[in-house]
């Protein structure tokens, strides 16, 4: 016999999937049609419920919405989107561009960094930090930018795609590469600008900023990761292998069953050889295992970036190495920690909802702790800037950011 509040409900729920033209799935009906006092419970006082909006939208965005446990039944009293302040926002990538300008700057006896500027020459700057660590820039992210109006800055972080020396680890730590931020933006004359990261770009966006807060216009970041012992062990330690087994096992496979305790450790060994070729073996598992799982749908081009040593040699080499040490962080938490000082810095968070690689799990988290960010969560997509959904929240964001600053506020 179901208890008049859980009826209730269940009339409810029954409204909800007449009107949106959506179904209960068969499992959950199920467990509706047959319940237990005990499900009754652990349904009621589950933490969070998400429902999809009902609209139909090109690039829909998932709305988080909570329960209130104040009154006896549930209301959805909260959303992630406002809806209205996105219309009329553009939302696709604008058109290829060539760099004005592009060079290198050393920045240390030994490293030197290659940068590249497009875009508006007299434009509101924008510094563009790439993922990995070890990824390196690409033609494709000068076009989350409006070319009219921003003055768009790429640069390789050290030992990335054009920097040199390729793939390495020496004077390579987080602080160096804020440190770099900074005589880049010194080297340009630039007094403050906007910052834009995703994935590892966005660990360093956050980083950067807490370190220089009144050197930033405003942020965006995208794939949020905090480089904290959970997110490691989820992608690295067999976590994503539950969804991803037949790209593990090759990733898996490379190291002996009596080295698997820990694959971090595991692949820092191999990565740091003596002989090169075990390091570009180590590297193409490492970097194919990532590339794999990077999108909601696999896509072949991104996984062909394993096969390429130069690319997937500082790429694994520089990640494992960052990895191993912890982000140079001070304590796990140390990004969480610090976000008073960059609370009052115009933001905005995108993730998508089924993001394996640095799952939502941290963006949340940092949702929670900077509730004054915008949040968008991507509820079709993975973790790639470079799928619709959330390359349309990211282009955006750009845009809001743009039209607050001709604005004037």
């Amino acid at each position: 016999m179901l208890s008049p509040s859980f009826s209730v409900l269940m009339r409810k729920m029954r409204c909800f999937t007449s009107c949106s033209g959506s179904s209960i799935p068969l499992c959950f009906s199920t467990a509706l049609t047959s319940s237990s006092s005990s499900f009754y419970s652990r349904f009621l006082h589950s933490n969070t419920i998400f429902a999809a909006s009902v609209a139909e939208k090109k690039y829909p965005v998932l709305r988080a919405q909570y329960l209130d446990y104040k009154s006896t039944e549930p209301k959805l009293i909260d959303s992630m989107e406002s809806g209205k302040e996105d219309s009329g926002l553009k939302r696709e990538l604008y058109s290829v561009i060539e760099p004005y300008s592009s060079g290198f700057l050393k920045v240390s006896d030994l490293h030197t960094i290659y940068w590249e500027q497009s875009g508006n020459p007299d434009g509101h700057p924008v510094v563009f930090l790439h993922g990995g660590p070890g990824g390196g820039t690409s033609p494709t992210n000068r076009r989350f930018f409006d070319p009219e109006f921003y003055r768009i800055i790429l640069f390789d972080q050290r030992g990335a795609g054009k920097s040199t020396p390729h793939a390495c680890l020496k004077e390579n730590t987080t602080w160096d590469l804020i440190d770099d931020i900074e005589k880049l933006r010194e080297h340009f004359k630039i007094p403050e600008w906007q910052v834009f990261g995703g994935s590892w770009g966005s660990t360093l966006a956050l980083a950067y900023s807490q370190t220089h807060p009144d050197k930033v216009t405003g942020l965006v970041l995208r794939g949020i990761f905090l480089l904290r012992k959970k997110e490691i062990d989820w992608f690295y330690e067999g976590g994503a292998a539950a969804i991803y087994p037949d790209a593990w096992e090759p990733f898996r496979d490379l190291i002996p069953e009596k080295e698997r305790g820990c694959f971090v450790d595991a692949y820092s060994k191999r990565l740091n050889s003596d002989d090169l070729e075990t390091q570009y073996a180590a590297a193409r598992a490492w970097t194919k295992w990532e590339m794999m799982t990077a999108r909601l749908i696999p896509n072949d081009e991104n996984i062909k970036k394993g096969d390429d040593d130069y690319f997937s040699l500082a790429f694994a080499r520089i990640e494992n190495h960052y990895f191993t040490n912890k982000g140079f962080f001070s304590s796990d938490s140390y990004l969480l920690d610090n976000i008073d000082k960059i609370r009052h810095i115009d933001a905005t968070i995108v993730q998508g909802r089924y993001d394996v690689c640095c799952p939502m799990m941290s963006a949340w988290d940092l949702h929670k702790v900077w509730p004054e960010a915008d949040f968008k969560v991507v509820k079709d997509a993975g973790h790639s800037a470079n799928e619709p959904g959330i390359t349309a929240e990211l282009v955006a964001a750009n845009e809001r950011l743009k039209n607050k600053i001709k604005a004037g506020r």
